[in-house]
């Protein structure tokens, strides 16, 4: 993990940098050994600008690490991995260690549970490491899931669809763990780490209501300053950019998956008008929300 904070890259996929539409239904499924042995089992500090990956260590030494937005864990075998969108992260795995990685599209899947689980959305955005119990009944349901979602990314005729039913099944049982143990406690939470994971809940409260930095960093205890210099450091973006991203996600996910015109998303996410929502959309997009609507929906129907 030698990448410097000041320079993650931004990659799609688990070793690669063509990123897909972050609403598309995406679930991809690999071998942790796959990529990892190709660089000697040293993943360099990056983030997915709207990819969740959950990796499953199966096999390996129990001497490997993790790096997600500044805490750094201990993992041992067997042990789940959360790694949300934009959570900056790099690994420092033993060599032979495997296991399956899913990457998918964070927003439908989120879309997806604030239908039918709202409670998992806390498990979905913060990233976490969990010891499994090799010889209890959730490491067999887990290798089930597993292997459920790796046909089904590899088939057509629904198969995405039926991938995001999975992963949903699949965060419920994150959940169980989760509730069921504590996180490793070997990992090392710094105090910059903590002010990042709270701002990043504030984001998801605050989403919908047009806050300036200035009324984050006061959440916080802290000044716009720091702030914007711990976003820096720790998401390689600043504060206002890390708060746009936010609403930018947000508008997506509405534009695509709701039937709100324009101007009720617009409303709805705080704008105080539709032109100026058009306006702030096309900055961070390239495209009017009214072109971004029709041509995501027509790529989700092809």
């Amino acid at each position: 993990m030698r990448t410097e904070p000041g320079t993650v890259r931004n990659f799609a996929l688990y070793g690669t940098s063509d990123d897909a539409p972050a609403w598309a239904d995406l679930v991809h499924l690999e071998r942790i050994v796959e990529r990892s042995s190709l660089f000697d089992w040293e993943i360099d500090l990056h983030f997915h600008a709207g990819l969740i990956q959950v990796l499953y260590l199966t096999a390996g030494g129990d001497h490997g690490s993790a790096l997600i937005d500044g805490m750094r864990w201990t993992l041992r075998t067997p042990c789940l991995i959360v790694v949300p969108a934009r959570a900056v992260h790099g690994f420092s795995f033993q060599p032979g260690t495997d296991g399956p990685v899913i990457t998918a599209a964070q927003k439908p899947l989120e879309s997806l549970a604030d239908v039918a689980a709202p409670e998992l959305l806390g498990y979905m955005r913060r990233p976490v490491v969990l010891e499994v119990n090799a010889e209890g009944r959730q490491a067999q349901a887990l290798l089930t899931l597993f292997e459920a979602i790796a046909h089904e990314s590899q088939v057509g005729g629904g198969g995405m669809a039926a991938g995001m039913a999975l992963l949903l099944a699949l965060f419920v049982q994150i959940a169980r763990i989760a509730r069921g143990a504590e996180a490793l406690p070997e990992a090392v939470r710094s105090r910059k780490a903590a002010q990042i994971e709270r701002f990043r809940v504030l984001l998801d409260a605050r989403v919908r209501e047009r806050a300036p930095v200035h009324a984050y960093a006061d959440a916080l205890g802290i000044s716009v300053g720091q702030l914007t210099r711990l976003c820096r450091e720790l998401l390689g973006v600043s504060a206002q950019e890390a708060i746009n991203a936010r609403v930018v996600h947000e508008a997506q996910r509405e534009l695509v998956y709701s039937s709100l015109s324009i101007k009720q998303i617009a409303a709805e996410l705080g704008f105080e008008d539709e032109a100026y929502f058009g306006r702030f959309f096309k900055k961070h997009t390239g495209q009017r929300p009214t072109v971004f609507r029709v041509q995501a929906r027509q790529q989700l129907a092809a």
